[in-house]
C-alpha cells in the first residue's frame, strides 16, 4: 500500500507496475483504495496522512519510501509496537556522496567566488588551500553520513564527523555528544549536515552553529530544510561568517519563487536531488524487505522511535 502519493506521479505509477511484476502474488493497494484495512499487513509509506496507519490492526511493518522518517514519526498516533525501517539502498548513499564531493570541491576551488568575479569580468587567482589544510566536518554519521564522510576522505580531504553517540569510523576525526560540538565545529571549513530530523536536531543550523565555525566557512545542507533557520543563515552570510552556501532541502518544497534563497549571490540551490532513488534499486529494497517479513530473518535499518532514526 502506499500512502499519499498522486496517481498521476510518474515516479510513483513505475514504482507500482514494477513492483507489481516482481511479485504478482502480492494484492498492491494504492491509498485510499486498500479495502478492508485488516488485510494490510505492510505499509509503504511517503507522507501518510496522520492518524492513516492506526487504520490497520494486523500490520507487520511500515516501511518508508525514503532514508528519513520525520515524515513518519510526526504521527502520534503510530501503532506503537510495528517496526519501522527505512529505505538506504547502498547505491542511494553512493549517489549522496557524489553530490556532496562536487559540491565540497567547489567550496575549496571557491567557484562562488570566481562566479562573482566572472560577472565583473575581473581576471584575479583567489588562494586556495591544499586538500589537507581544508577540513570537512559531517554532520550525522549514519548509513548515509557514514559512507560520504570514508569518500570525502578518500580524495585526500581532511575529514571529521559529529554524531550523538560514539562512532569509530577509519581515517575520521569522530566527535560526539554536545559537549563536543563546538570543537568539533571549530576546524571545519565546510560544514555537510547529513542529520536525521528529530526534536533535537531541528533547528540546528543556527547562529549558534554558525559562530563556532571559522570565519568564511561554507555550508552544504542534505539532510532536511527544517533543520535550517533561514534567517540566520542570510545573516551570517552577509557578515562574512559564512563564505557560502549549498542548499537541497527547504522547508517548504518546491522553494517558493518569491524565496530570497533563488537569487542570493552566495547560494546555490538544487531541487531536493542529491540522492534520488534509482527506481531498480528501490524496488529491489521493497522486495527485500517484504520477503524478510515473511521468512523471519532479521529487517535492515529498523528505526529506533525514541531517537527519531
Amino acid at each position: 500500500m502506499l500512502a499519499e502519493i498522486e496517481p498521476t506521479d510518474t515516479w510513483f505509477t513505475e514504482l507500482i507496475a514494477r513492483l507489481k511484476q516482481h511479485r504478482s502474488n502480492i494484492d498492491w493497494r494504492v491509498w485510499p483504495e486498500v479495502g478492508d484495512p485488516k488485510e494490510i499487513e505492510i505499509v509503504l509509506a511517503w507522507y501518510p496522512p496522520l492518524g492513516t496507519l492506526q487504520m490497520f490492526p494486523n500490520l507487520k511493518l511500515i516501511l518508508s519510501l525514503g532514508a528519513g522518517v520525520d515524515h513518519i514519526l510526526q504521527d502520534s498516533s503510530l501503532p506503537p509496537d510495528v517496526p519501522i525501517a527505512r529505505l538506504v539502498p547502498n547505491k542511494l548513499a553512493l549517489q549522496m556522496a557524489d553530490y556532496v564531493m562536487q559540491s565540497v570541491l567547489a567550496c575549496k576551488c571557491r567557484v562562488i567566488d570566481y562566479r562573482d568575479l566572472q560577472q565583473l569580468r575581473r581576471w584575479n587567482p583567489l588562494f586556495t588551500p591544499n586538500r589537507y589544510q581544508f577540513i570537512v566536518g559531517v554532520l550525522g554519521l549514519g548509513a548515509m553520513g557514514r559512507i560520504v564522510a570514508q569518500r570525502l576522505s578518500t580524495i585526500g580531504l581532511s575529514v571529521r564527523g559529529w554524531s550523538q553517540s560514539p562512532k569509530e569510523i577509519e581515517g575520521i576525526d569522530c566527535f560526539f555528544g554536545n559537549e563536543q560540538f563546538n570543537a568539533f565545529l571549530s576546524k571545519c571549513c565546510v560544514l555537510v549536515n547529513l542529520l536525521p530530523l528529530t526534536t533535537a536536531t531541528k533547528g540546528i543550523l543556527s547562529h549558534a552553529t554558525f559562530a563556532a565555525l571559522p570565519q568564511a566557512a561554507y555550508l552544504i545542507n542534505v539532510g532536511r530544510g527544517q533543520h535550517l533557520i533561514e534567517a540566520d543563515l542570510l545573516k551570517a552570510l552577509e557578515s562574512g561568517q559564512l563564505a557560502g552556501a549549498y542548499l537541497d532541502v527547504f522547508n517548504t518544497e518546491p522553494l517558493p519563487r518569491e524565496h530570497p534563497f533563488w537569487s542570493h549571490p552566495r547560494i546555490v540551490v538544487t531541487p531536493h536531488v542529491a540522492a534520488v532513488g534509482a527506481l531498480d534499486d528501490v524496488v529491489d529494497y521493497i522486495i527485500d524487505a517484504i520477503a524478510r517479513i515473511e521468512t523471519g530473518s532479521p529487517l535492515k535499518n529498523l528505526v529506533d522511535r525514541n531517537q527519531g532514526y
